[in-house]
């Protein structure tokens, strides 16, 4: 292991001039960068350089070139972003370094999905070099995470514009001749498509600011196809405005409201659509000098059977000769906007450019950007139907009488209407409650020893504030000020939706405390500030999901409020138990939340998990204190209210020292250097796929993986008291031990969900999973320090490894690490940076802290740990060879008094989709009869059986599924209605077109943008220990 590395840091080193001149030559030639954006950009390189040839074999494929290729355009990117905000002379510094983040992956002949992909270990190697550079807060400044989401955004909203507009304008058989005859050129159809598009950027660029959330967004494209049914000529409509299923919405004349049928049609806001209308109009009149006129004085064939009243008319605007002249300025326009930012080129998505947007095979076994479309579309929600993941997503070849598909269709399900579904849901249930306490939550603050309604509703304001700050900004620019404005007026609706549901979820709670406690009085909770603001959190957290913000992204409300991963994890389960009608998708989200808290956030540095487990388990006190993991003291109230200038007094401080320390944690400044309240987490040295962190569209088990329901359910109250206090449930023990109790159970039933997809996948045994997790249990319970700093599926593969080879299986590290990229839980950071820490001893002739792959950390730190505990799991299960594995070292925690017993392994929901059968690719799915009709037409519905429904009359299921296969092998029976079958199926015709089970496991999983399959980079070879 040790002699590849080395050779491969030697093989590099020789050719590090030829690789520096490489990079020069890119640019000098490739970017055409001036000799002092060369030489900075030289700088940087030459202090990444050494990271590049000792992490070859983990980037990409694993090729040298390619490796080369990534770390150019990640050294590129870096200081681009970091460049262009330090100092005084910004805009000098932009305009030296001018090229944008697709010039850069069009020169190193890569796409976005590969280049975000990899991103993430980049700057695990380099964050060290980048800090030293750049300042503490460069992570911030880099905006990486932030420009991910846009791109996973913007490609959500141009394949719903996209079909939007195919269905809408795009030729049907029945309008081809009309359109061939037409006057107008043949590629006018798309110029009107890329009209739409730049015209919606400018809406983006002018108007939505840096808050570009999906559900504003979504109005924006929704407003732009209501201009463009308003000026496309008639003869390119796909539809009959008077004879159309989905116009059904009447004004007063008795002719259709465009407007409430488009919301009706995308679960739109009509006051938010007419407000986006109304600008969207007014950059017509600045930016392409269009005159409006009243809709109403108009007489023209594309307003006619529609309401006029309010609607906005520009004559000529979508003439040929004046559509050419509009895209050059919007063209311009948009290049002046993000000229020097180095951020995406949204254009991108209307060029159809392939190469860039990573349609193609994507290297590493990613799904290429149209997969994660149509996985995403084919999420259930309660109110959508279901597409197949195969169908190719464009409207039919012909619509009858020239109406948009049948009159009682249901349209496709897609991220972005599952959105504004999800934020009807917002508008129509949480926005009409009154934005105080009811009378009912006033009684329970009341009740309290003191009463504290008013403590409750100063916090609120406080804590909301900071979550959602308000832009203080000066412009000079009349642009910059309406944006401002917009800012503002955002943050101002969601404090209010936040504000609200936290009242709402309050009051539900405080009714079953009480309930429990048997008395009204809730002094310890209701006075717990930790409590409220992680209640705060939630309800804020559930706001910024529900609109799909691509800038406040997970954990930034765990940042502004004060608290910790660990505090938000104690009443995520509550908030879903206490919020009935709560959507499925926000469940979702907040599920796939706690899974994410309990796999690493938790077990980070400065989590308050730390200062219960201390307590819990003094035994590990030592080690908690010499890795300084304690979390620091949650931030007063008073120092954020101070900083957010919440009474309006003198302008904010730029900094404020922290007010008190922990004993044995460095501690950091409660405010970064961008101005936002710090929470006492560690600092976040990883780059969270975005496609599971925002959008939570995720393996339909999300909703039950973390159904705890099987917990003891303890007063909520005593999850946030002192952990030194006594438990008020009784039984001797303390809050911490209680809590760290119910933690430790959380993290054992996610582990044996994990456990069993690999089991399931690599097909080993059901001893072989016991023995896996019993090794979990032992290791989490006895060498509880195995867990700090790192991610439980680290230690999960480590545990399958040493019992594959304490049961003498044919099973290498790298099966388990390629059948691993398979989960969708996936992250190649994983196995890829491990945290290991060798300053307590010398090994290797290493000392310090660093990130190593799962091999170094397997062989070094996790064997010799728990060799101790492998004897009791060697004899209890087959015979062994403890000699395979590596040489123990007595470095251990030892076992902690009243540790829970090793449990067997627990009974798990039944996973849906559930592959059935090993050896054949054969999945079952339970299907709701909500979605049976929309999913199986008339005349293939003899083909399924459904549990429940007889394929005729009272017969019984054996007879329906035997009646199925003899149809499906061609017996000459017919099936109902006198229709024979045209033929048997082959099964044995590898061309027949049956699905894969690759292709099946893509589209039951959104893997996130950073797993890979085990076609993709090759691991190091190894045998640890053999």
């Amino acid at each position: 292991m040790e002699d590849m590395k080395s050779s491969v840091t030697t093989s590099g080193g020789t050719d590090g001039d030829a690789v520096e001149a490489r990079f020069n030559a890119l640019c000098k030639n490739g970017l055409s960068m001036d000799e002092k954006a060369c030489s900075n950009a030289t700088k940087l390189f030459k202090e990444t350089k050494h990271l590049l040839t000792s992490n070859v074999s983990a980037i990409g494929s694993g090729t040298l070139e390619e490796a080369e290729r990534f770390w150019f355009s990640f050294v590129l990117y870096s200081l681009k972003r970091l460049s262009e905000k330090v100092g005084e002379n910004t805009q000098h510094e932009s305009d030296e370094s001018g090229f944008s983040l697709c010039q850069i992956l069009r020169a190193t002949k890569l796409n976005i999905v590969d280049f975000f992909k990899e991103l993430p270990q980049f700057l695990v190697k380099a964050g060290p070099v980048l800090r030293n550079m750049y300042g503490e807060e460069w992570k911030t400044r880099l905006e990486a995470t932030e420009m991910q989401a846009n791109f996973v955004l913007l490609s959500l909203l141009s394949k719903s514009y996209k079909r939007a507009f195919w269905e809408l304008f795009l030729t049907s058989d029945a309008n081809i001749e009309k359109q061939q005859n037409a006057t107008s050129s043949p590629d006018y159809v798309s110029e009107c498509h890329r009209f739409g598009w730049l015209l919606f950027l400018a809406l983006r660029v002018h108007a939505f600011s840096r808050f570009k959330d999906l559900v504003t967004c979504a109005n924006g494209f929704v407003s732009i196809l209501a201009i463009l049914i308003m000026h496309v000529p008639v003869s390119f409509r796909n539809f009959k405005i008077n004879d159309s299923p989905h116009f059904v919405k009447k004004g007063d004349k008795g002719v259709v409201d465009l407007l409430a049928s488009l919301c009706n049609m995308y679960d739109a806001s009509e006051d938010d659509l007419r407000k986006t209308m109304e600008m969207a109009n007014k950059l017509i009149e600045d930016i392409l000098k269009k005159k409006p006129c009243p809709a109403a004085k108009c007489k023209t064939e594309t307003l006619e059977n529609i309401d006029t009243d309010s609607l906005i008319y520009f004559e000529g605007l979508m003439e040929e000769q004046s559509l050419s002249s509009s895209l050059k300025i919007l063209e311009k326009d948009y290049d002046d906007a993000i000229c020097n930012k180095g951020d995406l080129d949204e254009r991108v998505f209307v060029n159809d450019e392939d190469s860039l947007l990573g349609l193609g095979s994507l290297s590493g076994g990613a799904m290429n950007v149209t997969g994660i479309k149509r996985k995403l579309d084919s999420v259930a929600s309660p109110s959508k139907s279901i597409s197949s993941p195969l169908s190719p997503q464009r409207p039919s070849a012909s619509h009858a009488n020239g109406v948009l598909g049948p009159p009682n269709a249901k349209m496709a399900a897609t991220p972005v209407s599952t959105a504004m579904t999800t934020a009807k849901w917002l508008r129509s249930v949480i926005c009409p409650l009154p934005s105080k306490p009811s009378a009912e939550l006033q009684r329970f603050l009341s009740s309290c020893d003191k009463d504290v309604t008013n403590d409750v509703i100063y916090r609120v304001h406080i804590i909301l504030e900071a979550i959602f700050p308000r832009n203080q900004e000066c412009s000079v620019t009349g642009s910059l000020q309406s944006v401002n404005l917009m800012d503002n007026i955002w943050m101002e609706q969601r404090r209010l939706e936040a504000l609200k549901l936290y009242y709402r979820v309050l009051e539900a709670m405080c009714t079953a405390e009480a309930q429990i406690l048997h008395a009204p009085n809730l002094t310890s909770l209701l006075t717990n500030e930790r409590f409220h603001r992680c209640m705060l959190a939630c309800s804020a957290e559930l706001v910024l999901a529900t609109h799909k913000t691509a800038t406040m992204l997970f954990p930034t409300v765990l940042d502004r409020t004060g608290i910790t991963a660990f505090d938000l994890s104690k009443v995520i389960e509550s908030f879903i138990r206490h919020e009935e009608s709560l959507p499925r998708e926000l469940r979702r989200h907040l599920n796939s939340l706690e899974e994410r808290l309990l796999e690493s956030m938790v077990w980070d540095k400065g989590s308050s998990m730390y200062n219960s487990l201390i307590v819990a388990k003094p035994a590990l006190s030592a080690e908690i204190n010499r890795l300084g993991l304690l979390a620091e003291p949650m931030p007063p109230l008073d120092a954020i209210a101070t900083h957010i200038n919440f009474s309006g007094g003198t302008p904010p401080v730029p900094s404020l020292q922290k007010h008190e320390t922990s004993t044995g944690n460095a501690g950091s400044s409660i405010l970064g250097q961008n101005g936002d309240v710090r929470s006492p987490m560690r600092p976040c040295t990883e780059l969270r796929s975005v496609l599971v962190e925002r959008n939570a569209f995720t393996s339909p088990v999300k909703d039950r993986l973390l159904a705890l329901s099987n917990l003891k359910k303890a007063p909520l109250q005593s999850a946030f008291a002192s952990p030194t206090r006594p438990n008020p449930g009784g039984g001797g023990e303390t809050c911490a031990e209680t809590g760290i109790n119910i933690f430790f159970s959380k993290i054992n039933k996610l582990a044996a969900v994990r456990i069993n997809g690999m089991v399931e996948r690599l097909q080993l045994s059901q001893q072989i999973r016991e023995s896996v997790y019993s090794l979990f249990q032992k290791i989490l319970n006895q060498r509880t320090s195995l867990f700090f700093n790192r991610h439980i599926d680290q230690i999960i593969l480590c545990c399958f490894y040493v019992v594959a080879k304490i049961s003498q299986l044919r099973l290498t590290f790298k099966e388990i690490i390629c059948n691993y990229r398979k989960q969708p839980q996936c992250k190649p950071q994983v196995f890829q940076s491990v945290f290991v820490d060798r300053s307590s001893a010398r090994r290797y002739g290493r000392t310090g802290q660093d990130n190593v792959d799962i091999i170094v950390f397997y062989n070094e730190i996790f064997v010799p740990s728990i060799k101790p505990l492998l004897g009791e799991l060697a004899s209890a299960g087959t015979t062994t060879r403890t000699s395979r594995v590596a040489e123990a070292n007595n470095s251990n925690d030892g076992t902690c008094p009243g540790s829970p017993r090793v449990s067997p392994f627990p009974s798990l929901p039944d996973m849906s989709p559930k592959k059935v059968s090993a050896t054949h690719n054969v999945y079952v799915s339970p299907l709701r009869t909500s979605k049976m009709d929309a999913l199986i037409s008339h005349s293939s519905r003899s083909y399924y059986a459904c549990v429940g429904e007889s394929t005729r009359a009272y017969q019984s299921p054996s007879k329906d599924l035997t009646a199925i296969n003899n149809h499906l092998n061609g017996y000459s029976s017919p099936l109902p209605g006198g229709r024979k079958v045209r033929g048997a199926l082959n099964f044995d015709d590898v061309d027949v077109g049956l699905v894969s089970d690759s292709m099946v496991a893509n589209s039951l999983y959104l893997q996130n943008g950073s797993c890979a399959s085990s076609s993709g980079a090759p691991l190091k070879s190894e045998q640890p220990e053999s």
